[in-house]
């Protein structure tokens, strides 16, 4: 436990040595995760936590490479976690991510990690939300969760962060495809990039035309223009987080999303929980015995699995 404690100082201090080594011991679920957990989680909840989607191509990386750009400026110290959910290691794509983020990587107040899924369906969210703790305990005041593709882990991301940012670009019928996502329903705002294409301003015209179906909320969502590859747009985007920002501020919305964030933890907590004790092997057993009867028609799936959730019950009272 000693080793332990003196690494936690050192997360504190923002050693980049012993972040990394915590990140991949929560990542991993490597021994004493959950207590390297417990301890840092006092330390949480200054960070404020930033999630840029969209489907890949759209520049997402660019974008998120010129606000860290503009943050260190500031003065802030940046955590970056970019979330990879079709990498099967943490190679493909994200070293293209890598390559392009080189501007800020030297940066020593600027952390960038990449998580890919392995495989691990609604794992991933998690395990990113574990990291972006990590950072936060580090002293990072803002940490960007950037993600690969569209799908339930870009969804999973939004409910991560304070203001999610979706990105989109003109030609790729992307108006559509967000909508399909639910991309719609989780925006903060919009950011179309590479809006000096032809189609730029159609696309503006038409996602705009979406959000007014949008049920009514105080916070209206904005669609930015950006050409992220020579940094126009970089400041209006900065800007529209820091006003989504006081806006949550003003009304205690900040303070709601992150309890609401931290009861779908807890609950997402008790499930993993729970499937660990309910398949012992003796329930693994009986499932396997009973499958002949359920196959034959001799029983059912609904008496199965009641009987299975009586077995634990009795085994729990024990």
């Amino acid at each position: 436990m000693h080793s332990f404690r003196v690494d936690l100082d050192r997360i504190f201090t923002g050693d980049r040595v012993a972040v990394a080594r915590a990140i991949s011991t929560v990542e991993n679920e490597l021994a004493g995760s959950e207590e390297l957990l417990r301890a840092i989680y006092p330390r949480t909840g200054k960070s404020y936590r930033i999630g840029i989607t969209g489907p890949p191509g759209a520049g997402k990386s660019t974008i998120t490479n010129r606000l860290a750009q503009l943050y260190r400026k500031q003065g802030l110290k940046v955590g970056i976690i970019a979330v990879d959910p079709t990498s099967p290691f943490t190679g493909g794509a994200l070293l293209g991510d890598r390559v392009r983020m080189t501007d800020v990587e030297l940066d020593p107040d600027v952390f960038i990690r990449s998580m890919a899924s392995r495989g691990s369906l609604g794992g991933l969210s998690k395990k990113a939300i574990e990291a972006a703790d990590v950072l936060d305990a580090a002293g990072k005041d803002i940490t960007i969760l950037e993600t690969v593709g569209v799908g339930q882990s870009e969804l999973d991301i939004a409910g991560a962060a304070d203001t999610t940012v979706v990105v989109l670009v003109p030609e790729s019928g992307d108006s559509i495809q967000a909508m399909k996502a639910g991309l719609m329903e989780i925006a903060d705002f919009f950011v179309l990039n590479k809006a000096d294409r032809a189609g730029a301003d159609q696309a503006v015209m038409s996602i705009k035309m979406i959000l007014n179906f949008r049920k009514e909320s105080a916070w209206v969502p904005d669609v930015l223009k950006s050409v992220a590859s020579e940094g126009i747009g970089t400041t209006e985007i900065a800007a529209t987080i820091a006003g989504h920002r006081s806006f949550l501020d003003k009304n205690g919305g900040l303070a709601q999303k992150r309890r609401k964030r931290m009861e779908d933890r807890i609950r997402e907590l008790v499930v993993d929980r729970l499937r660990i004790d309910f398949w012992a092997s003796e329930r693994k057993a009986l499932l396997r015995k009973k499958m002949d009867a359920v196959m034959k028609m001799h029983s059912t799936p609904y008496d199965v699995a009641n009987e299975l959730i009586n077995d634990f019950r009795n085994h729990q009272s024990h």
